[in-house]
């Protein structure tokens, strides 16, 4: 009798333990996002003297949120800046996000970049909102088109 009892116990476990899942597949590691790196590539050379730290730049530009599955990256467009309503801005004082600093740095005028800027190089852990209302998430990677309208020195 007492041989049966631990043949039936034992058999209760066993459909115990099976029943739920015995730890099984469940992966719960956490996946980890690669961010992209800082990017720039010239879609366009232009001509004169490059941007250097101090110069006051205007631009007229594009900003993206970035979105892997999408052509060249560009997810929703949260910013733009027109040749008729341009964005200037003083070059390398932090006044912009460092992705721009970096990013403008040697650009000549009539010049053209792609920019893939890091959530390091760009807004970091702070959430954004833009003046037409679109929010940038924290942690986001962004992509800007820059054209140099002009460089004073």
């Amino acid at each position: 009798m007492k041989s049966m009892f631990q043949i039936l116990a034992t058999l209760a476990c066993a459909l115990a333990l099976t029943a739920c899942g015995g730890g099984g597949d469940d992966d719960t590691t956490p996946t980890t996002v690669t961010e992209p790196q800082f990017t720039k590539v010239d879609l366009t050379v232009g001509t004169g003297i490059e941007a250097i730290g101090g110069d006051v730049v205007t631009v007229a530009y594009t900003g993206w949120l970035y979105d892997s599955t999408k052509t060249d990256a560009k997810g929703t467009q949260f910013d733009q800046a027109t040749a008729t309503s341009p964005f200037t801005f003083q070059l390398g004082k932090g006044v912009v996000i460092q992705g721009w600093d970096q990013g403008v740095l040697g650009m000549k005028v009539g010049g053209k970049r792609r920019l893939i800027v890091p959530s390091t190089l760009a807004y970091g852990k702070a959430e954004q909102t833009t003046a037409s209302g679109v929010k940038i998430a924290a942690n986001s990677t962004l992509v800007f088109e820059v054209e140099v309208l002009a460089i004073k020195r």
